[in-house]
């Protein structure tokens, strides 16, 4: 499904009241999770011990 129809579909399942500061929060949610995706197919990943490690070197500082 093309980007512009993903939005016009989640554009119909909201309220006919919605903001469009809601309508900008849907379609972010959109990008981030196309994003997220895109990282997994690419294999642009981070396994849970080294986001563990990072996280302690940032807890650190």
């Amino acid at each position: 499904m093309s980007i512009k129809h993903q939005v016009l579909a989640a554009i119909q399942r909201l309220p006919d009241d919605i903001s469009f500061a809601d309508v900008n929060e849907e379609i972010a949610m959109l990008a981030a999770v196309q994003e997220a995706e895109d990282d997994i197919r690419e294999r642009r990943l981070v396994s849970n011990s080294d986001m563990k490690s990072r996280i302690e070197e940032w807890v650190k500082r």
